[in-house]
């Protein structure tokens, strides 16, 4: 059974981590985040969220490990290798083309792990524009949440496998090998700055030619994609390109990017040219003619409110007079001296009709109220006056006022009258086309059914490839976890192997027969010089109490001997008289040692050779 996803436990731990390290993992979808958490407490031997939480207090050096599990470090060399491609001969030269000259070329690799993508970018720019150039025109920014990564990328030391997607020609050109390893050489290391970089909180870098993030904003839910990609497109120059992973098709982001080639994710920023845009920035910056500018279109939006055909008032949001056009201070007698006061001191409060509560409905509401055909009597003319009353809100949707347009609805109410005539004649006609109409009507729903259908299975799907692609990172790091202990359990092998051949090598070459007994007196080792002695093979004697063996050594005669030194007690060799494979009466010395394990006796250790006398 799958979790719930808004568990106030699980949002408790990441508020916890968000207090006590800095590291935002609200804004990440919940499933991929659970599924890496609940991995990393299996390893920790807990169970539930809260217990996490107080295992995370008592132990703070767990949130290394944690952080380690929840930011999947999956890169590789040039990967995927066909928008690589792609950007190599298409997008880049046609940068270079605009950014001519020794224009700097600026680029980010936002969430770059241990550095294996910006160091390709690196590698494919200095192809393009030679080494020398590319020295003195690029500067690439690399950034990750990850501490560890960003110190592996600046080491820019990789094994020949990580370097399995690099063409030998490449290697040979832009690797110096130093051991087993390769280290990136100096003329890109120094192009490339590495930095710690957090999406969701850090102001990001501007003034970029191409920006590359790839698979990490599937990790990331609806809000904060777009607020992470509306970052993206400020730190973008015009023309600007972003390149992202394979499962992210920023469907719902057209008005921000449009697709330079959507089979490979590679995105360019959608300009935006607003005059009054430009003109905030730059009188914000100081600059007086911008400013000046900035005035006079004031002057002018004031002038155009003036003159406009409707009389129009606009109100604070405590009902106090603000703006009164000529029309409506012509209509209902205000003057200048009006601005300011409370609405409920105005005749125009109750004439043409009752004002406050409508404004108070709109205001608590945030709609548009209005009120039709009310009579007011103007120089002995009768007017039928539509009011509209407008909220107005700011970006929060806090009310900032209200404005009122009082609409002259005289001549449609008279051409209504005109209308109704026409409208009994043409009633017959709309009979005929009402049926017709219908069934229009219906076809158009099918199809909007339909469409709806179709663009909810979509965005399913979209969402599942994000999640299969997760999944297949979360798989790629499992498995390079599992070749690791692989190859550890290999080392291991081979080393317990080597002491085993060693250890049979001394037995072997032991000229003494060597008996070792458990604490019950169980055989458990029998070594060659042993079986050569009594005739018995190990296989035969392993596993039997001692004391049962049929062999020629006098069992009896050493009996207390064994016991006194299975107590850990120490004892003198002894000779007596066995018969050994042959029927052959021999003399034999017996030395008994107790065998000591953590200080402990843990059985008896018998040593017999066969004495001449």
């Amino acid at each position: 059974m799958s979790e719930p996803v808004n568990d106030p436990v699980f949002e408790a731990l990441l508020q916890y981590l968000k207090r006590s390290r800095g590291f935002d993992f609200t804004g990440y979808k919940r499933p991929s985040l659970m599924r890496l958490m609940k991995k990393r407490m299996q390893q920790s031997g807990v169970q539930s969220y809260g217990d996490y939480l107080d295992y995370l207090q008592v132990y703070p050096m767990e949130l290394n490990q944690l952080f380690d599990s929840l930011l999947l470090n999956v890169t590789a060399f040039f990967r995927d290798k066909e928008p690589w491609d792609y950007l190599q001969e298409v997008v880049l030269p046609r940068l270079l083309e605009i950014q001519t000259g020794s224009q700097p070329l600026r680029f980010w690799c936002a969430a770059c792990a241990s550095g294996e993508e910006p160091y390709s970018l690196a590698i494919v720019l200095a192809e393009l524009l030679g080494t020398e150039e590319f020295r003195q025109r690029v500067k690439i920014y690399a950034t990750d949440l990850d501490e560890d990564a960003l110190t592996t990328g600046r080491q820019a030391s990789y094994t020949v496998k990580q370097l399995s997607n690099v063409s030998e020609n490449l290697r040979e050109k832009y690797f110096e090998q130093t051991g087993i390893d390769y280290i990136v050489c100096k003329e890109l290391r120094r192009s490339v700055i590495f930095g710690r970089h957090d999406l969701v909180q850090d102001a990001p870098i501007s003034r970029l030619d191409l920006l590359v993030c790839r698979n990490i904003l599937m990790y990331f839910n609806p809000e904060t994609q777009s607020r992470i990609l509306a970052r993206f497109h400020f730190a973008l120059n015009n023309p600007g390109f972003l390149f992202v992973g394979k499962a992210e098709m920023l469907l719902t982001h057209a008005h921000l990017f449009t697709p330079k080639n959507l089979k490979y994710r590679i995105f360019a920023k959608v300009q935006k040219t607003s005059l009054r845009d430009r003109l905030l920035i730059m009188s914000e910056s100081g600059n007086t003619e911008a400013s000046h500018q900035l005035v006079n279109n004031l002057n002018l939006r004031d002038e155009a409110f003036e003159v406009l055909a409707h009389p129009q008032i606009v109100l604070d949001a405590d009902n106090h007079l603000v703006m009164a056009n000529r029309k409506a201070r012509i209509w209902f007698g205000l003057s200048t001296q009006d601005i300011g006061r409370p609405l409920k001191d105005l005749q125009l409060s109750y004439r043409p009709t009752e004002l406050r509560a409508p404004i108070e409905q709109a205001s608590n509401e945030r709609r548009v109220i209005q009120i039709q055909e009310v009579e007011y009597s103007q120089a002995n003319n009768l007017l039928y006056l539509d009011i509209e009353i407008t909220p107005l809100l700011d970006g929060d949707s806090d009310v900032l006022g209200t404005t009122v347009v009082f609409n002259d609805g005289s001549q449609y109410k008279y051409l209504q009258r005109e209308l109704e005539r026409s409208t009994e004649e043409l009633e017959t006609a709309y009979e005929e086309l009402q049926s017709t109409n219908e069934e229009l009507e219906t076809t158009n729903e099918e199809l909007q059914s339909t469409n709806e259908e179709l663009e909810t299975t979509n965005e399913e799907l979209q969402s599942t490839n994000e999640e299969l692609e997760t999944m297949n990172e979360e798989l790629q790091s499992s498995n390079e976890e599992l070749q690791t202990t692989n190859e550890e359990n290999r080392n291991r092998t081979k080393e317990l192997n080597r002491i085993n051949a060693f250890m049979e090598a001394i037995l072997t070459s032991l000229r003494l027969g060597m008996i070792v007994l458990d604490e019950r007196l169980s055989v458990q080792l029998w070594n060659s010089s042993a079986e050569k002695l009594w005739g018995l093979r190990s296989d035969e004697a392993e596993g039997r109490f001692f004391f049962d063996l049929d062999i020629g050594l006098p069992l009896e005669q050493l009996r207390e001997k064994i016991r006194t030194c299975q107590l850990g007690k120490a004892t003198e060799a002894v000779v007596v008289e066995a018969i050994n494979r042959r029927g052959k009466t021999i003399h034999c010395r017996v030395i008994c040692t107790t065998l000591m394990v953590n200080n402990q006796a843990q059985g008896v250790i018998l040593l017999m050779e066969e004495r001449s006398e």
